[in-house]
């Protein structure tokens, strides 16, 4: 439950609309409840605005769904991230409008339906191959209740096809910059927009690349001065940030 769930709860119990036992059963499983293998934070969204979210790899099939039906009695918004398709598929048992990104590996659920902001959030990708990325940060910023602009392959090796898109780029409110191999798109984007810049560096690329890590240096040594950094192939932690960043 949010904030604004909580304080009308406490005034319907105000004006008799229901009374204190009804109250006491829907804030019984604040501000945790325990299924043993996992203590779901059902405090979080009140604490910091946006629910728990999953992270599925790790987890075995039966507790990703467990965690998932126990969330559905709550009616809110669910993001799993780094899901693979048998996790999918046992949550569709249980929820129907369970969708799956199989690129960005997230499973989604939309219980309420909210305003997307006015403002955007601008992915930008490097190239094709870092699609996975793109497809976490994209569906994370979505079911955040933002609006998303995705701008794809336009790295550094033809810097060219980044102008054709560099007003939709300019446009947005804050972005993120998806690259591996050298992580040089960052800098470039960062040098060229008034906006803050999330760097995500991708474990895309050849040996010294090692995975991820150049492309990480890179960009945490970028000459750029409004370019932040989050970890390899975290989608997620960008489209998070960005979100906040996106509402204020």
């Amino acid at each position: 439950m949010d904030k604004k769930e909580i304080k009308i709860l406490l005034q319907e119990v105000k004006d008799n609309k229901i009374n204190v036992e009804e109250a006491l059963k829907q804030l019984e499983d604040l501000p945790f409840k325990d299924l043993g293998f996992a203590k779901i934070d059902n405090h979080r969204e009140m604490r910091v605005g946006y629910p728990e979210v999953i992270y599925c790899e790790g987890k075995t099939v039966s507790e990703v769904k467990d965690i998932i039906k126990f969330m559905l009695t709550k009616d809110n918004n669910i993001l799993g991230t780094r899901a693979n398709e048998e996790m999918y598929n046992a949550v569709k048992e249980i929820c129907k409008e369970a969708e799956y990104n199989k690129f960005g590996r997230t499973i989604t659920i939309e219980k309420k339906k909210q305003p997307l902001t006015d403002s955007y959030i601008a992915i930008v990708a490097a190239g094709t191959s870092d699609l996975p990325v793109v497809e976490e940060a994209y569906e994370t910023a979505k079911i955040l209740g933002n609006k998303v602009e995705k701008i794809i392959d336009v790295g550094v090796a033809g810097i060219h096809r980044l102008f054709a898109k560099l007003d939709v780029i300019r446009g947005a409110k804050v972005v993120i910059v998806i690259a591996g191999m050298e992580g040089a798109l960052a800098s470039a984007i960062g040098g060229l927009v008034d906006k803050a810049v999330i760097a995500v560096p991708t474990s895309v690329g050849y040996g010294a690349n090692f995975g991820g890590v150049a492309a990480l240096l890179s960009m945490l040594n970028s000459c750029a001065s409004g370019v932040s950094v989050v970890n390899i192939d975290n989608g997620f932690g960008a489209a998070y940030n960005a979100s906040i960043i996106n509402k204020l």
